[in-house]
């Protein structure tokens, strides 16, 4: 399975951790996504076939916390 690290600038706590996590979780095709607020990333797992990064940027710019992926 795919994995990567995605840079969040603003993951500032631990609810911003639970936001982050719970939304990106519940995108078609990711398996588990971890994120770490004293790293300020998420680190996500997929199926084949790939992500749509452009989706998952547009997911957490829209609920607040823009990424770097």
């Amino acid at each position: 399975m795919p994995k990567k690290t995605i840079n969040i600038p603003n993951l500032n706590c631990g609810h911003c951790v639970h936001t982050v996590e719970g939304e990106l979780k519940e995108l078609k095709g990711m398996i588990a996504a971890k994120a770490d607020h004293t790293q300020k990333t998420a680190i996500i797992e997929w199926e084949e076939p790939p992500l749509n990064w452009e989706d998952i940027a547009t997911l957490l710019k829209e609920i607040g916390y823009p990424a770097q992926i």
